[in-house]
């Protein structure tokens, strides 16, 4: 790959000064990992930069020290809502976005003109031998940020890739989620026309002191038990009773269970690609698929990761910053909120609702299970 080139008229990027995240495969937390436990080295060195971005007056607008007021809407699902009413206010303005393949634009704005204090620290992986230097990802603050300690990933930023999941960045997103033991720390992404913001690849993660039904809820596999599937790709599930169709993946220390997993993933959005298909991403601590045992959901330890995978309407056009939006939070059960009045009224069912109305429709939802389905067997074809 050639050297990564800095954008014209720009001496210097943001981050040439960065400090440097260094990690290995021993870093990554495969067990222990449950609600109330110590943080890692990865969560002491974000929180810690994070928190002197803070007081330095890096963000927006300061969040209160134990997060934004919450609650848990009455209801099974356990939807947590959270009053962020500065966000709505403060944010940049959300870029107009027309299409999925919307090219990057150098000339609006993207993460090469964020302020060199903006940035955290530079991940890089200690096995990537001479590649390192060129193939690091940042850490940067999210100066609109929706909880503490919310960051954004950025996967080779001198690339200016536009916001479209490469093999290799899902790959970094789940080391991420794997470097921290805390099981409220998250990991997510919007496509474009799936309200993304910024078309220049990036990912967040945020801490959410909540535990979410996504982590234990009850799952089906798409493949019937005997039929072929590719050994290359992981199982993939569905959820069973979510409002929006969604496909699922789990991975834990199994062998090469990341790799799998970044490939799965990578297959299955780039069939949305070709379909024009807006598709939001949470990664999330959480317990095997299938059926949870009796009374045991919540209070199990969180070794494994789910990967949840939306595929949904598009929405293109310039966002309306008042308006409800539903994005990878929001199908995930956690949904900030702009005002007093949407805070306190919002119900179960009507948030249930709006999530359908993003929702693909029945019958195109099916057809792409159809479509998923034959691209696991195909592959399993090309295998013999």
């Amino acid at each position: 790959m050639a050297a990564p080139t800095k954008p014209d008229g720009v001496l210097g990027l943001p981050w040439d000064q960065a400090p440097v995240f260094i990690y290995s495969e021993e870093d990554l937390i495969w067990n222990g990992v449950q609600w109330g436990g110590s943080g890692s080295r990865f969560d002491a060195a974000l929180l810690s930069a994070w928190e002197e971005r803070l007081s330095s007056g890096c963000f927006r607008y300061r969040l209160p020290r134990r997060g934004p007021p919450t609650r848990v809407l009455p209801g099974r699902r356990g939807l947590v809502a959270q009053l962020n009413p500065e966000r709505a206010r403060e944010r940049r303005p959300p870029q107009e976005i027309l299409s999925l393949r919307q090219p990057f634009d150098p000339q609006r704005f993207n993460f090469t003109r964020i302020p060199a204090r903006e940035v955290l620290f530079r991940l890089r992986k200690r096995d990537l031998g001479e590649a390192g230097d060129e193939a690091e990802a940042l850490l940067v603050i999210n100066v609109s940020p929706l909880e503490w300690g919310h960051v954004l990933l950025l996967p080779e930023p001198a690339r200016r890739l536009p916001q479209i999941l490469t093999q290799d960045s899902v790959l970094r997103a789940l080391e991420l989620l794997f470097l921290s033991s805390d099981p409220g720390f998250r990991v997510g992404f919007n496509s474009l026309g799936a309200e993304a913001s910024v078309n220049h690849l990036h990912l967040h993660g945020y801490y959410l002191d909540q535990r979410l039904e996504l982590e234990w809820a009850t799952t089906r596999p798409l493949l019937e038990p005997g039929a072929p599937a590719s050994a290359r790709f992981l199982p993939v599930h569905l959820l069973s009773e979510h409002p929006a169709g969604g496909l699922v993946l789990y991975t834990d220390c199994g062998d090469g269970g990341l790799t799998r997993a970044a490939l799965t993933l990578h297959a299955l959005t780039g069939l949305f690609i070709r379909h024009s298909l807006a598709h939001n991403l949470f990664l999330t601590r959480g317990c095997p698929l299938g059926t949870p045992p009796p009374g045991q959901t919540s209070s199990l330890e969180r070794d494994g990761a789910r990967i949840i995978l939306w595929p949904r309407r598009s929405c293109f056009g310039a966002k309306d910053p008042t308006a409800f939006t539903v994005a990878l939070c929001e199908l995930a059960g956690h949904w900030p909120l702009k005002t007093p009045q949407e805070y306190s009224s919002l119900t179960e069912e009507a948030a249930l609702g709006m999530v359908r109305r993003h929702s693909l429709p029945e019958k195109e939802y099916s057809q792409l299970l159809s479509e998923i389905t034959q691209l696991l067997q195909d592959d399993h074809q090309e295998e013999q």
